[in-house]
C-alpha cells in the first residue's frame, strides 16, 4: 500500500536521502531504524509532502503522492505524529485531537473522536486540560491519539518511545501493539528497538540516508 522507490531528498542544497526504498503492505507494521540524523524524519516528512523529492516516486495504494498537494495526505488516510509531537499549548486535549478534522471540515467528528477515547480512554479523562499542563509522555499519547483520528490507513509515527518515561512507554507500546494486525499500516521510525522489536513485521535500516542491506 505503501511505496518508496529510491528517492533522494535535500533540505538546503544538503542532500540527506540517497535512493532510499521502502515498501510496506496493508495491515503491516515496519520499522525504519536507524542513528540520529540518517533520514528518519526526513523520510517521514517527504511522504507527507513536507519536502519536496529530488528524485525518485512515493505512492500509496497506487497514486502517486507527488501529484497531490501537502494537505491530501491526510485526506487520503495517513496520520501523522512528528518527534516533537506539534501541540498547540494553549488548546485542550480534545481540541487538539479535533485540529486535522477541523482543517479537513470534517462535519461529524463525534465517529473519530469516539474511535479515540476507546482506543485511549485516559484521554477522555483529561479532555479538557490544556495541552501545556501535560508532561511529555501524556502528550505523546495527545499526538497520536491526533494522528489516530485521520490515519485510518496508514500511521508515521516518528521517534514515539523517545524521552518518554517507562510507564508512559510502556502504555505508547500496548496501544501501538493493539493497531497490529488491523487495517492501519504503522511505519515507526526510531533509533532502537527497546519497545516494538516483538511488533514489527519487517525492519528497514537506513545509514546516511540509504538502506542498509540486510
Amino acid at each position: 500500500m505503501l511505496k518508496i522507490e529510491n528517492i533522494d531528498v535535500s533540505i538546503q542544497s544538503v542532500q540527506v536521502l540517497r535512493g532510499l526504498s521502502l515498501q510496506m503492505s496493508t495491515g503491516s507494521m515496519v520499522g525504519l531504524i536507524g542513528r540520529n540524523g540518517a533520514g528518519k524524519s526526513t523520510t517521514l516528512r517527504s511522504i507527507m509532502g513536507h519536502l519536496p523529492l529530488s528524485s525518485g516516486s512515493i505512492s500509496f495504494e497506487g497514486q502517486d503522492l507527488a501529484a497531490l498537494p501537502r494537505h491530501a495526505r491526510a485526506a487520503l488516510g495517513i496520520g501523522y505524529m512528528p518527534e516533537d509531537r506539534g501541540l498547540v499549548p494553549e488548546l485542550t486535549v480534545e481540541e487538539n485531537i479535533l485540529v486535522p478534522l477541523w482543517a479537513m471540515k470534517v462535519a461529524d467528528t463525534t465517529p473519530r473522536l469516539e474511535f479515540v477515547y476507546h482506543v485511549l480512554p485516559e484521554l477522555k479523562e483529561m479532555r479538557d486540560r490544556r495541552a501545556l499542563l501535560l508532561s511529555g509522555g501524556q502528550q505523546k499519547l495527545v499526538a497520536l491519539a491526533r494522528a489516530l483520528t485521520i490515519g485510518q490507513k496508514l500511521l508515521l509515527l516518528d521517534e514515539p518511545f523517545e524521552g518518554v518515561a517507562p510507564a508512559l512507554s510502556a502504555r505508547l507500546s500496548e496501544v501501538i501493539s493493539g493497531l497490529h494486525g488491523g487495517s492501519i499500516s504503522v511505519l515507526i521510525a526510531q533509533s532502537e528497538l527497546n519497545h516494538s522489536k516483538n511488533l514489527l513485521d519487517a525492519e528497514v535500516v537506513i545509514e546516511r540516508g540509504a538502506n542498509v542491506p540486510s
